[in-house]
């Protein structure tokens, strides 16, 4: 588990080590080139010092197969595109955090343990793309030029000649072999790096006909970054399914699927299919973190989710614990705004983001509810949740998790009155794998019961009852939720589980509900 998070010196760092110490030695022996000429002096000199792994992006730029500019490397790793700038000295900008890397493979490795907090090495120069043509590629057009004796395997791109690099080829046919050839002291395959074939996303994308990923838009350096920024940018997708504000969501049934039925994507797959969450003993791994959420959390956000017919979303505010591995969640941040209003919803996040600077909180994770349906996630919440795991993750150095919560309020499947609320994180697909649906894994969670309601609480539920008063899809809290309870009936037995045993707030929440049977 520590290891998860330490992200410990593996084989690619070891390799780009001994890379930054190779290329002194190259030029020094291309000061004092040895007297010949033509393809021999080329392969000679060169070839006696410089190693496969002496070529560095230096190298490249320096002999003009490379040229310095932003944007212009990728990676594409399980359905996740990250953006870089090469820079002059061959270091690799990063642009979504502004984290300057030395070589490809730490690059690769750094982005990889993002998505993967298990990955070991990047295979880098194998990964890492120069306008759309993987490294090695520029890699092996050195060694034809500079070293012509040295045996090549099969080119890895495909497609028009012109889009090789210089002095490349024309690519094989489809199917004309493995992406590697046989392994020997001097093989395209980068040395000390894992003998793991090359993530092809962007192909596989085009055959199945989905768009790649988007690009992610140039971010602050870290020290820049701040709460309003990271709340921004796990609000991006929050929503983006639902329909138009008081529309009346349809209670059809959904039949959750096992993530197991899945398979590979699918566009025609309803993106609101439930799935079943895994636990983490059942694939024989241990839970990455543990986690503690306050009572308080669960009753605000408990009561935001019992107001309304349509799906409601909050943030998660809390503290990670590097040294034990603990995210504990102790505010809820009810968004008051309609999926969809963007003008409003920017205002509410502001207001969030303040929240949480001010009581000294980070982001951590986000909730929503499934009024009628069970607390499960469907294909869209995973892919959400997937895409928030890594914004969170990579604005900073160090694995950190994104907690999900799914409150289901009024599933008739729940046993008794209490809502379920479930937590759920994401675990990447196989690599061998990369176009499956991601993982949804159950989180196991202690529940620390609050001794009181804060003033913070009590303040936002009755703010929210002010904001949902007179919608079309208010809950008619004093019409027959079930034979002999109404909608407000459900809504106390369900907070009663979550409230502290001190009863000095008790006339503050009968105001509250008092306030619920008038605002409809």
């Amino acid at each position: 588990m520590a290891a998860l998070a330490a992200a410990s010196p593996g084989a690619d760092e070891c390799l780009e080590e001994d890379e930054d110490e190779l290329e002194p030695g190259l030029d020094e022996a291309e000061a004092e080139p040895e007297p010949e000429s033509g393809a021999k002096a080329a392969g000679g000199s060169r070839g006696a010092v410089l190693t496969r792994r002496g070529i560095t992006l230096r190298v490249l730029l320096r002999d003009g197969l490379l040229e310095p500019a932003r944007g212009v490397l990728s990676i594409y790793y399980l359905g996740k595109k990250f953006v870089g700038d090469l820079g002059a000295d061959g270091t690799i900008t990063w642009q979504e955090t502004g984290q300057v890397f030395n070589s490809p493979s730490a690059w690769a490795t750094h982005c990889k343990r993002l998505v993967n907090p298990a990955k070991k090495s990047g295979c880098g120069w194998a990964s890492v793309r120069y306008k759309g043509q993987k490294l090695d590629q520029y890699k092996a057009a050195w060694l034809r030029k500079h070293q012509p004796n040295t045996p090549a395997a099969e080119e890895v791109g495909r497609g028009d000649p012109k889009s090789q690099p210089p002095g490349a080829p024309a690519a094989s046919p489809r199917g004309a072999g493995r992406r590697f050839a046989p392994r020997t002291p001097q093989s395209l395959a980068s040395e000390g790096e894992e003998d793991e074939l090359p993530e092809e996303e962007e192909e596989e994308a085009a055959r199945e006909g989905r768009a790649p990923a988007p690009e992610p838009a140039a971010a602050k350096r870290p020290e820049e970054r701040s709460k309003k920024q990271q709340c921004r940018s796990l609000a991006e997708q929050a929503g983006t399914d639902h329909g138009p504000p008081g529309k009346r969501p349809e209670n059809k049934p959904r039949v959750p699927v096992r993530y197991c039925t899945l398979g590979t994507r699918d566009t025609a797959r309803n993106p609101q299919t439930l799935v079943e969450v895994t636990p983490f003993a059942a694939i024989n791994k241990f839970q990455p973190f543990n986690v503690a959420i306050s009572s308080n959390v669960l009753l605000l956000l408990d009561f935001h989710s019992h107001l309304t017919r349509s799906e409601v979303v909050g943030y998660l505010g809390g503290r990670w614990d590097t040294n034990t591995q603990l995210l504990t969640v102790l505010r809820a941040f009810p968004c008051r705004s309609r999926l969809g209003d963007a003008e409003a919803a920017g205002a509410v996040e502001e207001e969030i983001c303040q929240s949480l600077f001010l009581r000294g909180l980070s982001l951590v994770g986000w909730y929503h509810s499934h009024p009628f349906g069970p607390a499960l996630p469907s294909l869209h919440d995973i892919d959400a949740q997937m895409d928030y795991q890594l914004k969170l993750q990579g604005s900073g150095n160090g694995f950190q998790p994104c907690l999900a919560l799914i409150c289901g309020p009024y599933y008739h499947g729940n046993p008794g009155v209490e809502s379920k609320i479930a937590p759920f994180w994401v675990m990447p697909p196989p690599e061998q794998r990369p176009n499956d649906y991601g993982i949804p894994m159950e989180v196991e969670v202690a529940y620390i019961q609050d001794g009181f309601l804060t003033n913070d609480v009590l303040q936002e539920m009755t703010l929210l009852v002010e904001f949902y008063k007179g919608a079309p899809d208010l809950v008619k809290f004093q019409e027959l939720w079930s034979q002999d309870q109404t909608y407000l009936d459900k809504l106390k037995g369900s907070l009663a589980s979550r409230t502290p045993k001190d009863q000095s707030f008790a006339h503050v929440l009968e105001q509250i509900y008092s306030l619920l049977k008038l605002s409809g």
